[in-house]
């Protein structure tokens, strides 16, 4: 059992105050890769560490506290997307490569790092199927609306929301990791 979580079982107050300051915002950031939305991702994290505070020895936690945490935000994350139907047609989330690295990291990146990302996403992107590339291309580089986009890869309006909907998600994956290690060196 986790040293940490140990001392946390004990009411060790701390001991769980440090752990919350040293994690808080690397757990905010996660959960805004999923939520792109900044309070809620708060909240569901501040939700998280009562929850283990006032549940600690109900709770077994065998592996490390850093990575039962982590399970926690995110499982609490698609739960509070499946509650909002997130998966709503008409209230498709835009995904825009600029915001994603100005939104979902704390405002203390300085440019470089901003560069960095912005590399690693543009790298991603090649790294996906050439049709969800062009779909990509078209909507956040080239601008173009979603009909247009139909149009002109000859697929239907659906068919361009489920591509980037699935690129959205890809890219968060592999960039989450990213953006953790430049902040936190995780």
């Amino acid at each position: 059992m986790d040293i940490i979580f140990k001392e946390i079982r004990k009411g060790n107050q701390k001991v769980f105050k440090a752990f919350f300051d040293r994690n808080y915002k690397r757990f905010v950031i996660y959960a805004n890769s999923y939520l792109f939305d900044q309070q809620e991702s708060e909240d569901i994290v501040q939700e998280v560490f009562v929850y283990i505070w006032e549940n600690a020895n109900q709770l077994n936690i065998t592996a490390s506290l850093n990575g039962y945490v982590l399970a926690m935000v995110r499982n609490r994350c698609l739960n509070y997307l499946r509650s909002i139907k997130i998966t709503d047609n008409s209230n498709f989330i835009k995904f825009d490569v600029l915001n994603l690295v100005s939104e979902n990291i704390i405002d203390s990146t300085d440019d470089e790092d901003r560069k960095i990302i912005y590399h690693q996403i543009l790298k991603i992107i090649d790294t996906l199927p050439e049709r969800m590339q062009q779909t990509v291309r078209l909507k956040f580089i080239y601008g173009y609306k979603y009909a247009e986009i139909a149009e002109e890869l000859n697929i239907s309006v659906n068919t361009v929301k489920t591509q980037l909907k699935r690129a959205k998600l890809k890219i968060i994956e592999l960039l989450t990791s990213i953006i953790l290690l430049l902040h936190y060196g995780a």
